[in-house]
């Protein structure tokens, strides 16, 4: 389908919305400045801000040394 027929399908999804709620969140995605990061659950807010902090205190790994050790666990070849 080409971009002009994906919006009028769009559009045409959009006329038999019924749900004020379904609405504003279409809304929310298509404004410049939506940050889906605000409509995120609180624990999945808190497991991120964890995962920041470890960042910033160093507590990482690089992917080759994570991937290393779980081939190694699982027997896996790479």
């Amino acid at each position: 389908m080409d971009l002009q027929a994906e919006k009028i399908e769009l559009v045409r999804l959009l006329l038999n919305v019924e749900d004020e709620r379904t609405l504003n969140e279409v809304k929310a995605v298509l404004k410049d400045d939506y940050d889906f990061y605000n409509d995120l659950p609180e624990h999945v807010k808190a497991g991120i801000e964890r995962g920041i902090e470890d960042m910033n205190n160093g507590h990482v790994r690089n992917h080759e040394s994570v991937m290393r050790d779980m081939r190694n666990k699982y027997g896996l070849k790479g």
